[in-house]
């Protein structure tokens, strides 16, 4: 009941880890185009070396289409996200990123073809409503803001929701490794088109130290997040697994605060805990419900073992 789930925030904390690595890349003098870059060349080298340490099969290509558009939608979320910080403030484009958790959650009820729960709907309520005071809006002014800055950011949370949403479609004869080498290769071609290439020749990858913030970028925000989310999503689902990725934001306030030294107030921290109370409100309503469908299932299953053979073979 909670293992699936669990994987889910722990991909999604990952990847609120990225942004500070970023920024520490940037206080090192290298530009956030050259740190996404080292992100996915160095996630796909070690997606490469995981899959040859854990396959003895070849590379399968049944349902590469879908790990394309999986890739694709990897690599534009970090573009479109790194394009909006050039409009926006941090704070900002944060808060538009993270309206991926309605998105996703509209996308699962269209795909679906159902209205979410009432207990999805509430937790979906209240983690909008932590989410200004978790990022600290509410002393930033919004009317000088560019109209480019406002499209950029919600289109990196449509990204990332479509991500959740193919990442979650099971693709069948192909191993988890195999998958995560797919998606990691065309995420890094897709970034080697719209960011910066030649950090790989140029010297700037290895020879600057570059590849020290590119190998935890890759890390947090290649492997660990599509490795999980792989395994979690087809269980858990892209509704609750858009609720249950809102861990991301306190993470990334967190790990700020340790890394960068910057402040938090105490209006932050209420946000967070409204967003954590928002996160965890499916589980703890659900979870008297779900323990009493197991109870159900065990019963039944207790029951129809004791039954004699002819009879257990007409239910099956």
């Amino acid at each position: 009941m909670y293992l699936y789930p669990l994987l889910v925030v722990i991909a999604a904390s990952s990847y609120g880890v990225v942004s500070t690595i970023i920024k520490l890349a940037m206080r090192s003098g290298f530009s956030v185009s050259e740190a996404v870059t080292s992100q996915f060349f160095i996630g796909f080298c070690i997606a490469v070396g995981i899959f040859l340490l854990t396959n003895r099969t070849k590379l399968s290509l049944n349902g590469v289409k879908i790990l394309i558009f999986a890739g694709v939608l990897t690599g534009l979320t970090n573009i479109l996200y790194g394009r909006s910080l050039n409009y926006l403030p941090a704070s900002l484009a944060v808060v538009l990123l993270f309206q991926f958790t309605w998105i996703g959650m509209l996308i699962s009820c269209i795909t679906k073809r159902q209205f979410p729960s009432r207990i999805e709907l509430i937790s979906l309520i209240i983690l909008v409503a932590g989410t200004i005071p978790a990022a600290g809006l509410i002393d930033v002014g919004l009317s000088q803001i560019p109209f480019q800055g406002w499209l950029w950011g919600l289109a990196a949370a449509l990204c990332y929701s479509l991500f959740l949403f193919v990442n979650g479609r099971a693709t069948a004869s192909m191993t988890t490794s195999n998958r995560l080498v797919l998606i990691s290769f065309f995420a890094f071609m897709m970034s080697a088109v719209f960011q910066s290439p030649e950090i790989i020749w140029n010297g700037t990858l290895f020879n600057e130290g570059l590849w020290i913030y590119g190998l935890a970028l890759g890390l947090f925000g290649m492997i660990i997040p599509v490795f999980l989310f792989t395994i979690a999503v087809p269980k858990v689902g892209l509704g609750m697994s858009s609720i249950l990725s809102a861990i991301e934001l306190p993470i990334a306030v967190m790990v700020s605060v340790i890394l960068l030294s910057e402040t938090v107030t105490a209006l932050q921290i209420v946000g967070i805990v409204t967003i954590i109370l928002g996160m965890s409100l499916p589980a703890m309503l659900d979870r008297n419900g779900l323990l009493r469908k197991n109870k159900i299932s065990k019963h039944n299953a207790k029951n129809q073992s004791n039954m004699p053979g002819e009879l257990k073979k007409h239910i099956s």
